[in-house]
């Protein structure tokens, strides 16, 4: 009896160990084959509308992209910046969405209208006719301006502190006094700089006209030709000095377009001219320039204290920038003069005749 207890333990025994290492083997094949339990080495389709990942690899050095440097800041390299500088408003300089008026206007025809009250701040006007300042420290602000005059804003001489921020400033074409044209967007005939930073050009034959101010964050744009009253094609500038200012011009982050064909009087984007005496204390720093004859004047050789910095030379009307080069008139040995890291849009360095 007890030898027939121990028989029957001992096959229950054997049975219980034959059972657990079939259970092991099987487990184990199955975790090599069956397809639910091991990880596909092919990624899944990707749901509707979502992106399916790529494998994993590691970058040879030659495909990592070289860093493309913004504007202003070094040269980068032709093949980096001809594809981040395709256009002012996509690489960061003013264009119509980044100026002009941002709050509804209420229409005033107001003339050729005189401010004669010192600290007078229009603000939200659709002016139709033109601001002659005879006052200190007018500020003009979120409005439109549209001039058949001489200009759309002119500061008279013993006057200062005027600001033109946040505006439009346009024309009617072939209505203005000038045989039809329009001279000056904004004028400066005082002794004192003015600002004017986020405003909207186009249409007048100089649009900027100053030797001292603050020209900041503007978009100045189709300006348009026309035979002043002498029969000649009037000069177009997109900003335009003549020399003799006391105080420093500085021209900086602005968008400066002149597409005005050279055989109807384009001459510059930034004019910087000794008509009227000696140029000097001038900041050319940060613009898009492009057009006229040449894109930049640069005050002729008894020009001094010019600083020429990170400006963008673009190509859009002129393989060169100008019609004959990116930049004239310079004076390399001139007392405090500056050319540093100005570029075409292309990614080619600009650097001044010798």
């Amino acid at each position: 009896m007890l030898r027939n207890r121990r028989r029957l333990v001992a096959w229950l025994l054997a049975g219980v160990v034959l059972a657990v290492v079939l259970t092991l083997y099987d487990a184990d094949r199955t975790g090599v084959s069956d397809p639910k339990a091991a990880p596909s080495a092919t990624p899944s389709a990707a749901l509707p509308g979502t992106a399916t990942p790529a494998p994993t690899t590691t970058p040879s050095p030659s495909a990592t992209p070289s860093p493309t440097a913004p504007p202003g800041t070094g040269e980068p390299s032709p093949s980096a910046s001809a594809t981040a500088c395709t256009s002012p408003g996509a690489c960061g300089y003013p264009d119509a969405n980044s100026t002009g008026p941002r709050i509804a206007l209420e229409r005033h025809d107001t003339g050729n209208m005189s401010v004669k009250k010192d600290g007078t701040v229009i603000k939200g006007w659709d002016i139709r006719g033109s601001l002659d300042i005879y006052a200190n420290d007018v500020t003009i602000i979120d409005s439109r301006i549209t001039s058949t005059n001489w200009w759309g804003v002119n500061l008279r001489p013993g006057f200062s502190g005027l600001k033109v921020l946040h505006t439009t400033i346009t024309a009617v074409p072939g209505k203005g006094p000038d045989n039809g044209g329009v001279n000056y967007a904004v004028s400066n005939m005082g002794g004192s700089s003015i600002e004017v930073g986020w405003c909207d050009i186009s249409v007048f034959g100089n649009a900027l006209s100053m030797g001292q101010g603050n020209l900041h964050d503007n978009y100045v744009h189709d300006l348009v030709a026309f035979r002043n009253q002498g029969g000649e094609w009037q000069h177009i500038d997109a900003v335009i000095s003549g020399g003799g200012n006391k105080g420093r011009l500085t021209i900086r982050h602005n968008t400066l377009l002149n597409s005005t064909p050279v055989d109807k009087g384009a001459t510059a984007a930034v004019g910087l001219f000794a008509d009227t005496g000696v140029v000097s204390s001038v900041v050319v720093e940060d613009n898009w320039l492009a057009g006229g004859a040449y894109a930049l004047y640069g005050g002729g050789p008894g020009a001094t204290g010019i600083q020429v910095t990170g400006n963008v030379f673009s190509t859009q009307y002129h393989p060169a920038a100008g019609a004959y080069g990116p930049v004239t008139a310079w004076n390399a040995g001139g007392a405090g003069n500056v050319w540093k890291d100005n570029r075409m849009s292309d990614g080619r360095p600009v650097e001044p005749a010798s």
